[in-house]
């Protein structure tokens, strides 16, 4: 079967560090790399946790948002608004802006 090279640059102490590991369970760096390569095309994945930052931001954002309209829901149950119609709901909302805009004259 034919080969290629693949080139990775990583910090010398990195380097050292997994040399050694390699060293200490029988093998080299080449076979370690090979081993990961063909256990990710096996399983189509890699055989770590690898997380888009954004994506969790974005889902707290989506839990907290889900909670605060939760909290409202109870607050309005609460004060015995649960059975508002959306009309009425519009206009308590209009009625707020109106507020809103006579505090700011």
């Amino acid at each position: 079967m034919a080969t290629t090279n693949i080139t990775v640059r990583v910090d010398v102490e990195t380097k050292s560090d997994f040399d050694t590991f390699c060293e200490n369970v029988g093998i080299n760096a080449t076979a370690a790399v090979n081993m990961f390569i063909k256990a990710v095309l096996r399983t189509r994945e890699l055989p770590f946790t690898v997380t888009d930052i954004n994506y969790q931001e974005k889902n707290l954002v989506k839990a907290r948002a889900v909670n605060s309209i939760n909290n409202m829901r109870d607050l309005s149950i609460r004060n015995g608004n649960s059975e508002l119609t959306l009309a009425e709901i519009n206009a308590e909302i209009e009625a707020a802006r109106k507020e809103v805009v006579k505090k700011q004259c």
